[in-house]
């Protein structure tokens, strides 16, 4: 399988698209964080993201997600849904109570019809990797209380590890 992944994004007047083309990852997880932070400053409040083309994800990239959901949901508009999951993705989303943050539906009409370009990547250095790495596990701790047992060595080492790179 091509390790390499992109993320196409694109707005229509409901939503912000997101696809996902590969393994959503800790590698792309900034850039996607960035992008969604930047579309709930301009006021868009509901996002799509397309799984069609995605194998697997780890769980920072859904933690990641669970990141976006839970700020729209502390803004009290809008929210998260997940399309065109494969068996494997949804089982990881469910394992994680994801699915209770996110509404997941088979439904994709017209999403062939929202303009896509590819999320530019830039470059992050290992501190803000790390960050990312953490805001995305303690969100998946804050959707889901039973997370913190599954992810607390995880959760503990990247906050040493940011401790000693800041």
């Amino acid at each position: 399988m091509n390790d390499q992944s992109t993320i196409q994004v694109g707005c229509s007047s409901q939503a912000v698209w997101i696809r996902v083309d590969g393994k959503g990852s800790f590698q792309n997880s900034p850039g996607m964080k960035e992008f969604a932070r930047e579309m709930v400053n301009r006021g868009y409040r509901h996002f799509v993201i397309d799984l069609n083309r995605c194998p697997v994800m780890d769980s920072t990239f859904m933690g990641t997600m669970a990141g976006i959901a839970l700020r729209l949901r502390e803004i009290g508009q809008g929210g998260v849904t997940v399309v065109n999951l494969n068996e494997r993705n949804t089982d990881l989303l469910c394992n994680l109570g994801l699915d209770q943050i996110f509404e997941i539906s088979s439904d994709t009409s017209h999403s062939e019809e929202v303009p896509a370009e590819p999320l530019a990547q830039s470059p992050t250095d290992k501190t803000e990797r790390a960050r990312t790495m953490l805001e995305a596990h303690e969100a998946l701790v804050e959707a889901d209380g039973e997370n913190e047992t599954k992810f607390k060595d995880v959760l503990e080492y990247l906050k040493q590890d940011l401790h000693v790179s800041e």
